[in-house]
């Protein structure tokens, strides 16, 4: 059995070899038919070190940098060859790829960066940091109560742009010695502003269900995902009554470790389609498309679980369930909304119907629910949160300018990166 692992890991290092490459060189073909970007035109960049496999994390901020770049120009860099093309296809800003540190020295040498976004807490952002003179700004990727929201390696850059007051009370509970007030802005959530998207579908009397599950993690404490405990059962339920829709939406991660996760997954995208052969006008989604927003819109009733969906969909103020980890690992803060969400059992999944007819109506979760809405994300008219994000970055600019003057005749040293390294990209 080793011998035969060690056959499998090599055909698999094998082929992502041969994948990198091909992909390098299409990849090149790309960027000699697009013209360079002009020299010091970039001053906000938006790094993305990863591989396609989580490309989720950047298409989020798409609609929100569109926006942004019609007033500040805006590129995104990509480390991974593959990660680059599916960009180049994708993104509404510039798209460099820059393999080589080298290659990252030379654009940053050529342009007039002062303000670098990350999405995710990747190792390779690091190579980044080596450079002083411009603003390192997590932006994240989504707002939620997952252990990830409050790592320490917040400390590692200059500014986070976060959600709202629970995202602040969340960071500090769990940070020491972190300056809360001077290096977290909140901003809201401006991907709300950008939910817009036209429907598959003619609306109708249906009741549309959103269930849109995390991964299942990687370890006790991220073991989130309820696709193998309550997805079946949830969704067979929903499949049928008649008189509801269902969009399934699982994350795109998900059965890649677990393969009961992985085979409950199957099992549900089946059951979608052969409800869909035996009644056609029930429309019901299997989603794994790029564009997230209007599916969390137009759901009457969401189920998630503990991941930023919850978020995403709280700041709609629409009815909302999350399912319960199984796992007693799992590690769920429940100082803030999930102390007061609507669970959802994997013992119960089955009678999900009751639950989703209930928190359409009930006044007390509603009202629950408007107060968690303000706590996370302050004003959700539309277009505030997309103002503060934007007045959060002129701040950051002008607090550029401000540490440009003041170090105007400071000798520039030239660095040295301990992490430097050109070896070949991760797996596309």
């Amino acid at each position: 059995m080793p011998l035969l692992n060690d056959a499998r890991t090599a055909i698999k290092l094998a082929r992502n070899l041969y994948t990198s490459r091909q992909n390098r060189k299409r990849v090149a073909v790309r960027v000699d038919e697009q013209p360079p970007l002009p020299a010091k035109s970039v001053k906000i960049a938006v790094y993305f070190a990863d591989t396609k496999v989580n490309l989720y994390q950047i298409r989020q901020w798409y609609e929100p940098l569109a926006e942004l770049a019609k007033t500040h120009s805006v590129a995104i860099i990509a480390r991974s060859p593959g990660t680059a093309l599916a960009l180049m296809d994708e993104s509404p800003v510039p798209v460099v790829y820059l393999r080589k540190i080298v290659e990252l020295e030379d654009f940053v040498a050529a342009q007039d960066i002062r303000i670098v976004f990350y999405v995710n807490q990747n190792a390779k952002n690091f190579q980044m940091f080596r450079y002083g003179r411009m603003w390192h700004v997590f932006i994240n990727h989504g707002e939620s109560d997952k252990m990830y929201m409050t790592t320490n390696q917040f400390k590692a850059y200059d500014f986070s742009l976060i959600a709202g007051e629970a995202a602040r009370d969340r960071l500090r509970r769990k940070l020491w010695d972190f300056d809360l007030d001077r290096r977290t802005i909140m901003i809201g959530r401006p991907q709300t502003d950008h939910l817009a998207g036209a429907l598959p579908w003619t609306p109708d009397e249906r009741m549309v269900v959103l269930y849109s599950p995390t991964w299942e993690g990687d370890r006790g404490a991220a073991a989130y995902g309820s696709v193998p405990t309550h997805g079946e059962a949830l969704v067979g339920s929903l499949l049928s009554t008649g008189r509801h829709r269902v969009i399934y939406r699982p994350h795109p991660r998900t059965g890649v470790i677990d393969p009961a996760t992985r085979t409950a997954n199957r099992n549900i995208i089946a059951s979608i389609a052969a409800a869909n052969a035996a009644d056609p006008q029930a429309r019901h989604l299997y989603d794994d498309g790029g564009q997230l927003g209007w599916q969390v819109a137009a759901a009457d009733v969401a189920i998630t679980d503990v991941s930023a969906m919850v978020y995403d969909r709280l700041a709609t103020g629409k009815p909302l369930i999350v399912t319960r980890p199984v796992s007693p690992d799992a590690d769920i803060d429940e100082d803030g909304y999930l102390g007061q969400a609507d669970w959802l059992y994997a013992d119960t999944a089955g009678d999900i119907v009751t639950l989703a007819d209930r928190v359409l109506v009930d006044e007390e979760a509603q009202s629950r629910l408007r107060y968690w809405v303000e706590r996370h994300f302050g004003d959700t008219t539309p277009g505030a949160s997309t103002r503060r994000f934007h007045a959060a970055v002129d701040q950051l600019l002008a607090e550029w300018d401000r540490n440009a003057e003041l170090h105007a005749n400071d000798v520039d040293e030239a660095e040295v990166d301990p992490f430097e390294s050109d070896s070949d990209d991760d797996e596309d």
